[in-house]
């Protein structure tokens, strides 16, 4: 990614190392996940534990780019563009750090129900976080370029993870309504689905940093439509 020539070698060093530590940070949160989701689905409480041992990690580069990002701008006064591409990545690792609390969260669930445990509603999650996942590493591949129509094709994809946690839904009310006994054990699922959800939610305000740093026109609130008519 070329965030062009600056007067001061040591300013482009900088902007690098930052963009590169955001890529490591958004590599350890998609593991995170990942972990995460393994754990709970395979019962595997000592992966289960990792992941929560591990997310003061991901808490600790956000902290790290954070500070660097504000040395940034206090030392070199940066251009308008420059200052998109800092404040696009402050938000980035702000929406990464929170996707880490998600991964942590899950292996939490995964541990503390892992004796009431039921295969059949965990299963119905796998399909759900493996969209997440995969929408995860897109967004990623997509701020590592800054490229906006990948963005936009990224941004798309939460439709479809919406539409499966719906599913999901669906099919845990009427496990409830078979059997009320397992109304706590279901609610615990829910959560996770709703925390998975999210994970797609976070993904696009990704998506729309992006498109923010690169054409220089904030997308919040527009939707799907109006992107693509900014993007032509």
């Amino acid at each position: 990614m070329q965030f062009g020539r600056h007067i001061s070698g040591q300013f482009n060093v900088e902007l690098e190392s930052i963009r590169t530590h955001v890529l490591t940070m958004g590599g350890l949160v998609e593991q995170q996940l990942s972990f995460a989701m393994q754990a709970l689905h395979k019962d595997d409480i000592d992966l289960a534990k990792k992941v929560v041992r591990d997310d003061h990690k991901v808490n600790s580069m956000e902290v790290s780019i954070d500070e660097a990002c504000t040395r940034i701008i206090a030392k070199r006064q940066p251009t308008a563009k420059d200052l998109r591409l800092i404040m696009a990545i402050i938000k980035t690792i702000t929406d990464l750090e929170r996707i880490g609390d998600v991964a942590s969260k899950i292996a939490t669930v995964a541990i503390e129900s892992s004796p009431l445990k039921d295969q059949t509603f965990q299963i119905s999650l796998e399909p759900l976080g493996r969209q997440a996942i995969a929408m995860l590493h897109q967004v990623l591949d997509a701020f590592a370029r800054m490229d906006v129509d990948a963005a936009a094709s990224v941004y798309k994809l939460d439709d479809k993870l919406d539409a499966e946690y719906e599913a999901v839904i669906r099919q845990l009310m009427t496990y409830m309504m078979e059997d009320p006994k397992s109304i706590p054990n279901i609610i615990q699922v829910m959560w996770s689905a709703r925390a998975i959800e999210r994970v797609g939610d976070r993904c696009q305000n990704i998506c729309e940093y992006i498109i923010y740093f690169v054409k220089g026109k904030d997308v919040r609130h527009l939707g799907e439509q109006s992107i693509d008519d900014l993007l032509k």
